[in-house]
């Protein structure tokens, strides 16, 4: 029997890293979105200023997607060896392929959402591991789409299942905490809100997409599924091999 993604051990996974993992990750989320919340409370309500507030964001993003990829990719083996400083260092070599990556999966997928909504959502799922694949696999930009697509073949609706629930966490958490910020009634009150949101829920989307390649990579029999801190029980479906349907969400 092909095994199949777990939906629930795969949401498992990705909590039980970042509770682990918080005395790495959140400091290297603090460290990344520090300038960018700095430079909203200077922006002001200028548009201008918030534009390019807007762009560094995207790109103080993109870094920690690289960061966090690498942080997966290193405590395979059970234990952390990078230090903050070093995830970050090791991810600025693929700042450019990330971002630009980033921004054609986002048009993609923005105007897909647009239009009729599903064909946006198809997007976003065969497309969730693009990042990872970029800094592990180090492909081009173009090719990384399609082995993000090869990859979660055939298991489209539970990747889909991870994506919308991991969305919907993030969101809520998201609003809240800006909520709070801007109760303080200020520029300053504002950008703190955004950074304490950004420190605690940027983690989430990275860690989802980090765990869900090397979780698929152990699917197709390619290598084993990363546990957080311990293997899997042998007799899990993770280690075994999958061979993908026609379509991505082929059962």
């Amino acid at each position: 029997m092909t095994p199949k993604l777990d939906t629930a051990g795969t949401l498992e996974r990705i909590f039980e890293m970042y509770s682990r993992q918080f005395g790495v990750l959140l400091p290297a989320a603090l460290i990344i979105y520090l300038p960018v919340a700095i430079f909203q409370v200077i922006a002001g309500t200028n548009f201008v200023l918030l534009l390019l507030a807007s762009i560094f964001a995207l790109i103080a993003g993109t870094l920690f997607q690289g960061a966090v990829v690498q942080a997966v990719r290193d405590m395979q083996d059970g234990k952390r060896d990078f230090s903050v400083g070093e995830l970050i260092s090791s991810a600025v070599p693929f700042i450019a392929p990330l971002l630009g990556a980033g921004i054609l999966a986002g048009l993609g997928i923005g105007i897909g959402l647009i239009l009729l909504i599903v064909p946006g959502l198809f997007l976003l799922t065969i497309w969730a591991v693009i990042a990872p694949v970029i800094v592990i696999e180090k492909t081009g930009i173009m090719a990384a789409f399609g082995r993000s697509r090869e990859l979660v073949k055939g298991q489209g609706w539970r990747v889909f299942g991870v994506l919308i629930v991991m969305f919907l966490i993030t969101i809520i958490a998201q609003q809240i905490l800006l909520v709070i910020g801007e109760g303080i009634g200020d520029e300053i009150g504002r950008g703190v809100g955004f950074l304490v949101a950004a420190t605690l829920t940027a983690p989430l989307g990275a860690l989802t997409a980090a765990i869900l390649y090397f979780t698929l990579k152990g699917l197709k029999g390619e290598a084993a599924a990363p546990p957080v801190e311990s293997a899997p029980p042998a007799d899990s479906p993770f280690g075994g091999p999958a061979s993908g349907g026609p379509s991505p969400f082929g059962q």
